[in-house]
């Protein structure tokens, strides 16, 4: 693999990109910069899926004649059962073998299920079908961020993060945007008939939107795989107990991570979810106005809150040694008032417009966070402790779509109160999220002035 400047080649740029000793050289920027654009197109393919999926749900509601808590079943826990069982296996082959080819046969799976999807007859077989798309996606957090860190010095991955996160927001906003579109179009088409098999309107446009994912798959498998970097063992592959013992002797910066993390999926997984629904029953919008007034302000607002993330976490690292932590911590902050008001506005644009700025301050949230991790994970760990870290995001994420059907069933008891559902969640969740990744700071700061004395950063 062609490599760029050394730093002896480099001496203006050495104590910049410094290697540690030992390490190769860092690949090419030509070459990193390319691997982060196929990141973020195989993101955009993933939220792709999911966020199509949510305008489906009245229309999947109604075809299978559901409830709420069926629906958050399968929003929820459909996408995490296997995970639980395989997700954390699936990240120790990203530690072990080449990261290409474990996340191009994560991505393989993830689409063709998806594909599969458009075939189901019913609600247990897309049960099972959302499972399989779970495991699929498993490997997908791990490996990119793993390879991110080794494609990039730690002054750059922020920006490089920052760049990857740019196909979560095109996913998402092009899933609403095309869904809609795609939905509406397909209102009209009648259900078809192919050899017993009845497939409904909805059905193909899962077909539609999953079969392009093989695409980027072979795009990852081509990518050079980057020298690993940072290691702390000359073993391929650490057992499972020493990470789970590294990662309990460094509770006091990985529990508020982790744990702050969880609150926050919680709130942004319900509200994500169940936003299409909410806005259909309060407001009587359709999937098309959905699609396309969410789909254009997150493309106007999303950007803007990985820029101030970025923004925030460089300037502040400056000057202090938890900066990471201390975006997070401001961020989620600012994000509250929003995300409690957006459910009681008297608009549906002026519900979306609110909604939009705690989406803001939640992707400005994004490039700090997964920052962190990658920057105090040693690198023969770094695979699974992002899974860990995922795992978290992806299991109260799920649940938090759960957490709101059961709110509104169970407890409003009004399925036309799923706006003060949401409310209840966000005024809940955020605040003990922010209060917990605060507590993270100095342990943090801890962390980073250790690494540098080793000469790792």
């Amino acid at each position: 693999m062609a490599q760029g400047p050394t730093a002896a080649a480099a001496p203006e740029s050495a104590n910049i990109d410094r290697v540690a000793p030992g390490d190769p050289p860092w690949p090419a920027p030509r070459t990193a910069w390319y691997a982060a654009f196929v990141f973020a197109l195989a993101l955009m393919f993933a939220m792709l899926d999911r966020g199509i999926f949510s305008l489906m749900i009245e229309t999947i509601k109604r075809d299978f004649h559901l409830t709420d808590v069926e629906m958050g079943l399968l929003l929820g826990p459909a996408g995490i059962l296997f995970y639980l069982f395989i997700g954390i296996p699936m990240a120790r082959l990203v530690d072990i073998y080449p990261r290409n080819i474990v996340l191009s046969l994560g991505i393989v799976i993830t689409s063709s299920v998806t594909a599969l999807c458009g075939l189901v007859q019913g609600y247990g077989q897309l049960f099972f079908c959302r499972m399989i798309v779970g495991v699929g996606g498993s490997a997908n957090g791990p490996g990119t961020y793993s390879m991110m860190a080794d494609y990039f010095p730690p002054r750059k991955l922020p920006r490089a993060i920052a760049a990857l996160q740019a196909g979560f927001i095109a996913g998402t906003g092009f899933s609403l945007i095309i869904g809609g579109t795609l939905l509406g179009m397909a209102a009209a088409w009648p259900a078809t008939h192919w050899g017993g098999l009845v497939i409904r309107n909805w059905q193909w446009v899962l077909i539609i939107v999953g079969l392009p994912g093989l695409i980027v798959a072979a795009m990852i498998r081509a990518l050079p795989e980057p020298p690993r970097r940072g290691k702390i063992s000359q073993e391929r592959m650490l057992p499972l107990r020493v990470i789970v013992r590294e990662v309990w002797r460094r509770k006091g910066v990985y529990a508020p991570l982790f744990i702050g993390l969880a609150f926050s999926s919680i709130e942004a997984g319900g509200l994500a979810e169940w936003r299409a629904p909410f806005m259909q029953r309060s407001y009587g919008w359709t999937p098309q106005q959905i699609g396309m007034y969410s789909g254009i302000l997150s493309f106007l607002t999303w950007p803007l809150g990985v820029l101030l993330g970025t923004w925030m976490t460089e300037r502040l690292g400056r000057k202090y040694k938890d900066a990471p932590l201390r975006v997070v911590t401001i961020v989620w902050a600012l994000a509250i008032p929003f995300a409690v008001a957006s459910p009681f506005m008297p608009t549906g644009e002026l519900a979306i417009i609110v909604g939009s700025m705690s989406g803001l301050f939640a992707m400005a949230s994004a490039v700090p966070q997964n920052a962190a991790i990658q920057t105090i994970t040693p690198n023969e760990m770094r695979g699974q402790v992002t899974a860990m870290y995922l795992f978290m995001y992806t299991v109260f994420q799920a649940l938090g779509s759960f957490v709101i059907a059961v709110v509104t069933q169970y407890i409003l008891r009004d399925e036309a109160k799923l706006w003060l559902a949401m409310a209840i969640t966000a005024a809940i969740f955020m605040p003990a999220a922010a209060f917990t990744i605060s507590r993270g700071l100095k342990h943090y700061a801890h962390e980073i002035r250790g690494l540098e004395a080793r000469g790792v950063l």
